[in-house]
């Protein structure tokens, strides 16, 4: 299949997640897109005790594995770039323990974005050689963990 994602896969429930609630059709930066498509995910979270906040993106991660999964095979294509279900699940991770106020917001969704498409080591690694679901949920995982600790740091010294 081509790298054209079809406009029928918001119909079934794993491709509406996968595809980011259809942000993953924007044709240029769809991770990004994605991570966009996180932030009102995150307000609506945010609010939560940490241990249910943390279960919560424990469970969409998990969740996330079938779902991006199930869209690789219809579209054939291994980590189609419209599948921004992982950069949702990555973004949210960044966003664990951070304070309220738009500009923890802006720069955990510009820390998780450089360490997302950066990809430094294990990133990277696990982005090669772990396949299927879970490989495209792990790299995003992981880039979430060090912007998180990024974050945490600049928090701690502000």
């Amino acid at each position: 299949m081509s790298d054209k994602l079809p406009p029928r896969l918001l119909l079934d429930p794993a491709g509406f997640l996968a595809l980011g609630f259809g942000s993953g059709f924007v044709p240029v930066g769809p991770g990004t897109a994605g991570t966009l498509a996180a932030v009102p995910l995150y307000l609506l979270l945010q609010p939560l005790h940490p241990g249910l906040y943390i279960g919560l993106v424990c469970l969409l991660f998990l969740v996330g594995i079938p779902i991006c999964s199930r869209v690789t095979h219809l579209l054939d294509v291994h980590d189609h770039p419209g599948i921004v279900w992982d950069e949702i699940v990555g973004y949210l991770v960044t966003m664990a323990f951070a304070p309220a106020g738009w500009v923890w917001v802006v720069t955990g969704f510009v820390l998780f974005r450089i360490f997302d498409i950066a990809k430094p080591w294990p990133i990277r690694w696990c982005d090669r050689q772990v396949s299927g679901g879970f490989g495209i949920m792990l790299d995003d995982l992981l880039a979430g963990v060090f912007a998180a600790v990024v974050l945490q740091l600049l928090i701690y010294f502000s």
